[in-house]
């Protein structure tokens, strides 16, 4: 690694020191730094500034904030093949592997290239109205379709690879990938994935139905989702929480695994299972 991206979230108290903690050890190790626009005004220091085309020729991309930082780093690579890291600055961090105490240690490890690579599946999305298609999207945690301004329950038909699943009569649905499996999913009673897991679920948020429950399928399944039923106001496809389109009924959201994935770096010794108790504040028994 010898040319990195960053992006942080600007927001952040600390965010000023860490980059310039960035600036320096970078410097030190002979690493070259590219930083989005808004990230290059807080720390001069990092010395070059993201072109019109993006980041290009960068080795990896480092995010400096929460999950919401690691998802953006994600959409600013629009598909390239590029690892990203995340240092979380923020709170609960799912995505984010490395902590704020061991930022020096990142960059060395990055420097030396003694990392190691996850690879993560990607959601491609097609949103189509009438046949035509309206909005492509990629999601590296999940699709969401409901939050409309109205309260009204909706009608949503789910197939997959072709073979009608159900109609779910509720307020929203989430097609979640294993990586976003501890994000919406989960506030709304999915299972946690391993991240390498090869599967989507689809998670009904409030069916009214004891009986609807999620449902774990391969990632290489097609699935079609039709809006049967919504109400006047219309309802919103959501992508990553971030990008998306407004649906109205008979509107139909395909999705399927992407041919090309993203790869998370981790430092020697991660443990994604570690970073599950830790966050969700597991607790066991001590006896042996």
């Amino acid at each position: 690694m010898k040319r990195l991206g960053i992006i942080a979230n600007v927001t952040k108290a600390r965010a000023t020191d860490v980059l310039r903690r960035i600036a320096t050890t970078s410097k030190a190790l002979g690493l070259e730094l590219c930083a989005d626009a808004a990230t290059a005004a807080l720390a001069p220091e990092l010395g070059g500034v993201a072109d019109r085309d993006g980041f290009t020729g960068i080795d990896a991309m480092m995010a400096l904030g929460g999950d919401g930082t690691m998802l953006r780093a994600f959409r600013s690579l629009n598909g390239n093949d590029v690892p990203l890291i995340g240092v979380n600055i923020g709170s609960l961090g799912f995505l984010t592997s490395v902590a704020e105490g061991d930022l020096e240690r990142a960059l060395t490890c990055l420097a030396h290239d003694e990392i190691v690579f996850s690879r993560r599946s990607v959601a491609a999305c097609v949103a189509e109205q009438g046949k035509k298609e309206v909005g492509r999207y990629a999601g590296l945690n999940d699709v969401v379709i409901g939050g409309g301004s109205a309260t009204r329950v909706i009608t949503l038909r789910v197939s997959v690879g072709g073979d009608p699943v159900a109609s779910y009569l509720c307020d929203g649905l989430i097609i979640s990938t294993p990586t976003g499996s501890t994000g919406h999913n989960l506030s709304a009673g999915g299972p946690i994935m391993v991240p390498e897991t090869r599967a989507f679920v689809i998670t009904p948020i409030c069916p009214h139905t004891l009986s609807s429950r999620p449902l774990v399928v391969p990632d290489d399944s097609d699935i079609e989702i039709q809006v049967a039923t919504a109400p006047e106001a219309g309802l919103n496809l959501t992508v990553d929480g971030q990008v998306g389109h407004a649906l109205r009924a008979n509107d139909i959201v395909r999705v399927h695994a992407s041919r090309t994935g993203v790869r998370f770096i981790h430092l020697p010794g991660y443990s994604y299972f570690s970073v599950l108790s830790q966050k969700l504040g597991w607790k066991g028994s001590n006896v042996r």
